[in-house]
């Protein structure tokens, strides 16, 4: 079986006018070229420019596609092959040495020699790769790069990444063009070495003395073959062990591929720092912005739960009049509760199983003085169960007891802000006599601090009874509000509607007649304010998504220029075995590293940003773990979706096609 065997073999070209859409008449490079190659052979192929050879080469070597005719590679009909089988073939059969060389720039001389093997997914590929550069001569160069070779020593390693995956054929184009006749000589000795351990030789050249050193030479000339001399005897060719003829099936997501290309990813972007760090910066905004986002309006939430709790759990508020009647224009009378009805409430519910207590409540601002301080706050009157109805715990000192209550006792708890307004820091107020609206009360505690929200400041305020606020400091015979406490959440609704009849009974509402009161829960509150910083949230996650939009766009564009850099590295990694799948990873995989280093950049400033506002505005913000998750994974979809096209792209370029590029 021959080893090459072509017959009528065309290639036309058909290049793009000068104007657009326009096309210039088509060229035929190669016009019917009959040949066969067997195993073993050391074929030269000359011909002046434009004869066709490097094109006939580059077919040979399942570069390029033939326009027409058969072409049998070791007995496969290559026009049956679809790109990912050619590029096995490629791996499997063919190592090439260009006349350029075609190193990659950035890599040292290791791994351009391992590159090949890693797409075949052979073994130890550094290990081998080390074996073949001492075999050329380059034991004392593994770690440097090409910029740091001569000529002859560039080409060596072009050589010795050739016999990387121990190839069939070798394709040798201008292989002593670049290099001195010294390094010349010895090149050649290689070939010669090689072919006498029976890889098939296919040189290209334009000088007789290195055409001479063949077998066999092949002249062409205007795309035909002129002549063709053997001046070599060739070896029996059944003696040659016949290689694979099937390549074997590989997994071509090998873990040793996937670190080459995150290599080159960074090596990639740590020569292009600044384009690098542009492009990260729509993530990092993006990102940082969906943290501190998350960060703000989840302690929003937060801080709202907790001050809400601070006012008691399950808690039920009665006002005289719903704060959305319009009745009141009408004329209406403002309708109060007395005291009668909160006893009368009291007596009701005591033997209702889902009520826990009930509490009353007037309020007003009051002149309060020590001394010669003195400040305006605000004074409660309510009952002994506020503690528990209110969760207004006490830091020292006690409660005012029901009795001290019904005597109307001037006995008073105050809160920190009032604490700090007519005490000062240094003087611990418990059991001093102050003064409110002139009369005096005897201090018996200090309330927990509740904290400041953006309505009013909790420790403001002092807490009397409720009997003593209404008749002797806020002069008031009716309380502002009733609270109910609720056993258990899942009453509340029950208990709501339980109080509406009860309290339309008791204040003899007619029943097409809309209430004059209104029962308020914290829940309802809690879900008020929760809307509006979801809102919020909603507004700030659009802002983030723009910006993450923007920063994808802008990383395409720079993958997209990426592509178009390296396209003759594209071309490079085909020739030497990569796969479509192969480069698409390769250009997904950077994309996906910019994203990621920008979302952990991102995740970094937004936690920054989220402790700056927390501090600056002191808004609680909290970052829970699951925001980190989450931005994390934004920045690795917006790699992927972004990075998708630019690196299908590269991955759809024409091996020979990307290594003519310019």
């Amino acid at each position: 079986m021959k080893l090459i065997e072509v017959k009528n073999l065309k290639k036309n070209y058909r290049h793009i006018g000068s104007k657009k859409g326009e096309e210039s008449p088509e060229v035929q490079a190669l016009a019917g070229v009959d040949l066969s190659i067997e195993h073993g052979d050391y074929v030269a192929i000359m011909g002046p420019s434009g004869s066709g050879k490097s094109t006939l080469m580059q077919i040979l070597g399942l570069l390029d596609k033939k326009s027409s005719g058969d072409f049998f590679l070791d007995g496969i009909d290559v026009s049956t092959l679809d790109d990912n089988k050619l590029a096995e073939l490629r791996s499997e059969k063919i190592g090439f040495i260009f006349q350029f060389f075609n190193l990659l720039p950035r890599t040292n001389c290791v791994d351009n020699v391992a590159l090949p093997m890693l797409y075949a997914n052979k073994e130890n590929p550094a290990e081998v790769a080390k074996k073949l550069l001492f075999q050329v001569g380059l034991s004392d160069r593994l770690d440097h790069k090409p910029h740091q070779l001569s000529g002859g020593q560039q080409q060596r390693v072009a050589i010795a990444r050739a016999l990387a995956n121990s190839p069939d054929i070798i394709f040798a184009d201008e292989p002593t063009g670049n290099i001195s006749s010294e390094q010349s000589d010895a090149i050649l000795a290689m070939l010669e070495e090689l072919n006498a351990s029976g890889v098939t030789i296919i040189l290209v050249t334009h000088e007789p003395e290195v055409a001479a050193r063949a077998k066999r030479k092949i002249i062409l000339k205007d795309g035909k073959i002129a002549s063709d001399e053997r001046m070599a005897p060739l070896k029996d060719s059944s003696k040659i062990e016949n290689k694979r003829s099937v390549p074997e099936k590989k997994n071509n997501f090998f873990w040793k591929r996937i670190k080459e290309n995150i290599r080159m990813a960074l090596v990639a972007l740590s020569l292009n720092k600044l384009r690098t760090i542009l492009a990260t910066l729509g993530i990092v905004i993006g990102i940082s912005s969906v943290v501190a986002m998350i960060a703000i309006g989840v302690g929003a939430q937060s801080a709202i739960t907790e001050q809400l709790s601070s006012l008691g759990t399950n808690l039920l508020t009665i006002y005289p009049i719903s704060p959305k009647s319009a009745d009141m224009s009408l004329g209406r009378n403002l309708r109060k509760f007395t005291l009668e009805d909160f006893e009368y409430l009291k007596r009701y519910t005591q033997s209702n199983a889902m009520i826990n207590q009930v509490g009353a409540v007037v309020s007003g601002n009051a002149q309060v003085a020590y001394g010669s301080n003195n400040s305006t706050t605000r004074v409660i009157g309510t009952v002994p169960n506020y503690e528990s109805l209110q969760n207004a715990t006490l830091l020292a000192g006690r409660y005012f007891t029901i009795e001290e209550n019904e005597q109307r006792q001037r006995v008073a708890l105050i809160g920190q802000t009032v604490i700090k307004n007519v005490f000062g820091t240094e003087r611990n107020p418990l059991g001093s006599i102050i003064k409110i609206n002139r009369v005096d009360f005897h201090v018996i505690g200090i309330l927990n601090s509740r904290g400041a929200n953006a309505f009013r400041d909790s420790d403001d305020q002092i807490i009397i009874p409720l009997h003593t606020a209404m008749f002797r400091v806020i002069g008031r015979p009716y309380v502002d509000q009733l609270l109910v406490s609720v056993k258990e959440d899942k009453n509340i609704e029950a208990t709501t509607k339980l109080l509406f009849k009860t309290l339309r009974d008791r204040r003899k509402v007619q029943e097409d007649i809309s209430d004059d009161f209104d029962i308020r829960n914290l829940n309802e509150i809690r879900e008020t304010l929760n809307k509006s910083t979801q809102i919020m949230s909603s507004l700030l996650a659009a802002i983030a998504a723009i910006s993450l939009l923007v920063g994808g766009i802008g990383i395409m564009n720079v993958m997209l220029v990426s592509v178009k850099e390296r396209t003759k590295e594209i071309g490079l990694r085909k020739a030497l075995g990569a796969k479509k799948q192969d480069i698409l990873l390769q250009f997904l995989i950077e994309a996906i590293v910019i994203c990621l280093l920008g979302g952990i950049v991102g995740i970094l400033l937004g936690y920054g940003i989220s402790l700056a506002t927390s501090i600056i505005f002191s808004w609680k913000t909290l970052l829970p773990i699951s925001a980190v998750i989450l931005a994390f994974t934004f920045s690795l979809l917006v790699g992927m979706i972004f990075g998708l096209w630019p690196a299908k792209q590269a991955s759809n370029l024409s091996p020979i096609e990307a290594l003519r590029y310019e």
